[in-house]
């Protein structure tokens, strides 16, 4: 029974599009009954009792052969509907054609071809006059094939012969209904023909406007993705947008812009790339569940993208290999296999839906609609992978039913299947856009929060010159990009050795956090007794105060007291040791503050003459790290301090070298007079000269 399919219904239409340039085959006195007349301008629809033959011979082209044994079959659809289903090889049409005169205008007569199943060569009364690809022992055929002309010169009548090959299919490709026409052709002159093959090209054109459209926005969205994740790496799930969208642009040109790329390379690309868009799913659900800090459920969702990118490129390859007789049965047999792995992986989405509501991920909105269509899409996907197995055997319509029209949208087929990938991407737009903006407004706090930092930080950092006879103080502070706990105050005391006391130290952790840390300490340092107590005890009251207050931090710490004749006492907290010049000098080991309530600290005593500086810095100009991975280090710090730098030019020298932690150097030094002490703040340091410290 002859059934009204939804590709024969286009077929009608285009037919009666076509009705000004097209006419039914009239008898006019020709000795076989089956032939077909063509007379006049316009063109014929040759559909019914074309002559066909399984098999291949080079005779079967002549004219002069009795064909009258062959089958007669219809050239509106495949031979596997008309009593050939599952055959692939070789196979003849023959119609003999009578044509009437010439034209006027002289235009010859041609042959329309709208469409026939893979390659095929057409010859006009025994000639070669032309071929779609090429058959074995090399063959080549297209995904999609544009209509073809051939003209039909010479002689006035004869045997129109074609010769089709059909290439073996793989399990899932076709449930034995291909091969040859898939469309009638159409006689008549050259200029008839051309009219209606732009008139085929135009409805094609048309029935594959949605497909360019929807293309070209998913060409615009990863676009737009890739462009904000190279301006913030951490956001991957804009990455994996851009993974999900870019398949269905990268395969336009390999099945669906009929540029002639042969099947077997267009699918031997197609089938990786198409995976990409499976795992670039499977990855955005991992960021939109909030599942990415699994690390068991990462690992599990990288080894299987691993395995599905390596079996669809394999599946590529089997695809390119399979017609060849030698290797059909294993490529077959593999294509299968490859095909149920690749269809549980489809299963994968709903592992991780399941995953995420397992361990009461918080879903928002736009993360559960993302999870209710990848859910729909995947489920649709097994239904129609599972039946497409073996339909040559089973006869099941589920797939025809997925991917076939449900609609019509300007002209344009919609499937019931590209209604929920639809409806996957405009959810999954949405939650990206929806965690893009949620981004956005952490960085705004975080960056607001990190401004506040750096402002506490530097309203901690000393600014008040102090004056004491005999002494010289220069300070430079370089804050790295991320706040850091560094920090060192100047305490000035009135008794009799008129001495100052410097605290520098560096609090661990970075961020808000740290400079509260710091404010904290600071104010622990000041409000010890200092005329009463050495820099030891101001270490030992200053970590009593602050231990088990940190929240797990500590801080390591120097302290220093210099009087005015240049006697020195310091104390480290695990604090690098000042330099005396360019001398390191050591002093006893010790836990950082806030480490341990009751723990001790020793002192050294040291002299600074006249010429001399004491310099104290915190660990960022000692580890200062270039782009290879190479530390400042003290050879580089001795010989740097062996020139006499100014506070500034070491804290410059290191900064330059590769800067990666906050860097703060304080320079003291012995006047040869008694000039008084002079304390010049960090914020001016970096924006106008320092004095030099020795005149």
């Amino acid at each position: 029974m002859f059934h009204l399919t939804p590709r024969r219904m286009q077929w009608a239409w285009v037919a009666m599009w076509l009705g000004t340039v097209l006419a039914p085959a009239q008898d006019h006195g020709i000795r076989d009954p089956s032939a077909v007349s063509v007379i006049g301008s316009e063109a014929v629809v040759v559909n019914q009792r074309w002559q066909f033959h399984t098999g291949d011979d080079a005779v079967w082209a002549d004219p002069a052969f009795d064909d009258s044994g062959w089958a007669e079959l219809d050239a509106d659809r495949p031979w596997g509907p008309q009593g050939f289903a599952a055959y692939h090889g070789f196979a003849w049409y023959r119609k003999r054609i009578e044509l009437g005169a010439a034209p006027h205008d002289g235009t010859p007569y041609a042959l329309l071809l709208p469409e026939i199943r893979q390659a095929y060569e057409v010859y006009w009364n025994g000639t070669l006059v032309g071929r779609c690809g090429s058959l074995p022992p090399d063959p080549v055929w297209y995904h999609d094939q544009a209509p073809h002309v051939f003209l039909l010169q010479h002689a006035n009548s004869g045997v129109v012969a074609i010769r089709v090959w059909n290439a073996p299919p793989l399990s899932d490709e076709d449930a034995g209904q291909r091969g040859g026409f898939a469309a009638p052709p159409l006689v008549g002159t050259l200029r008839a023909v051309s009219n209606a093959r732009d008139a085929l090209n135009y409805e094609w054109l048309r029935r594959s406007e949605l497909h360019l459209a929807k293309s070209l926005l998913y060409a615009l969205v990863a676009l737009l993705s890739l462009m904000a994740w190279v301006r913030n790496r951490e956001q991957w799930v804009l990455f994996w947008m851009a993974g999900f969208t870019l398949p269905t642009v990268l395969t336009l040109p390999l099945l669906n812009l009929r540029l002639g790329i042969p099947y077997t390379v267009a699918m031997a690309a197609a089938q990786p790339i198409e995976c990409l868009r499976d795992i670039s799913l499977w990855f955005l659900l991992l960021w939109l569940m909030n599942l990415h800090g699994e690390a068991k459920l990462v690992h599990v969702t990288r080894s299987l993208a691993a395995l599905a990118l390596t079996i669809n490129a394999l599946d590529g390859v089997l695809v390119a290999l399979a017609w060849r007789p030698e290797v059909l049965r294993a490529a077959q047999a593999g294509d299968a296999l490859i095909t149920v792995v690749n269809t549980l992986t489809q299963l994968f989405p709903i592992v991780l839906i399941a995953a995420a509501i397992v361990r009461h991920r918080r879903m928002d909105g736009p993360s559960l609609l993302v999870a209710v269509a990848a859910l729909l899409v995947e489920m649709m996907t097994v239904v129609r992978d599972a039946a497409a197995q073996g339909q040559r055997f089973t006869h099941w319509t589920f797939r025809e039913l997925i991917d076939g029209p449900f609609l019509t949208l300007g002209g344009s087929p919609v499937s019931p299947m590209s209604l929920v990938h639809a409806l996957l991407f405009l959810c999954i737009v949405y939650a990206v856009f929806a965690s893009f903006l949620e981004h956005r407004r952490h960085e705004v706090m975080v960056d607001h929060e990190l401004r506040n930092a750096h402002e506490l930080q530097r309203v901690l950092v000393p600014d008040t010159p102090l004056d004491t006879p005999g002494l010289r103080m220069t300070s430079a502070y370089r804050p790295a990009q991320e706040v850091g706990g560094d920090f060192f105050q100047v305490i000035a005391t009135q008794d009799l050795d008129e001495s100052i006391t410097v605290v520098i130290g560096d609090v661990s952790g970075h961020g808000l956090a740290a400079a509260m840390s710091v404010s904290f300490l600071v104010g622990a340092i000041r409000a010890v007794d200092y005329p009463a107590c050495g820099p030891a005890e101001l270490l030992s009251r200053v970590n009593q105060c602050i231990s088990g207050r940190l929240h797990g931090g500590f801080a390591t710490c120097l302290a220093l007291r210099v009087t005015r004749d240049g006697s020195c006492t310091a104390s480290s907290a695990g604090h690098p040791g000042p330099y005396l010049d360019d001398r390191e000098l050591e002093v006893p080991g010790a836990l950082p503050l806030g480490i341990l309530a009751d723990a001790e600290y020793q002192e050294i005593h040291f002299e600074l003459r006249p010429g001399q500086v004491c310099t104290l810095y915190t660990d960022g100009l000692l580890e200062a790290r270039n782009r290879t991975g190479e530390l400042y280090g003290f050879e580089r710090l001795e010989k740097l301090f062996a020139g006499r730098p100014t506070a500034t030019q070491a804290a410059d020298a290191a900064a330059q070298f590769g800067q990666n932690d906050d860097i703060t150097v304080v320079m003291i030094a012995k006047s040869c007079a008694d000039e008084p002490l002079r304390a010049t703040p960090a914020q001016e340091l970096e924006r106008t000269e320092e004095p030099a410290l020795f005149g």
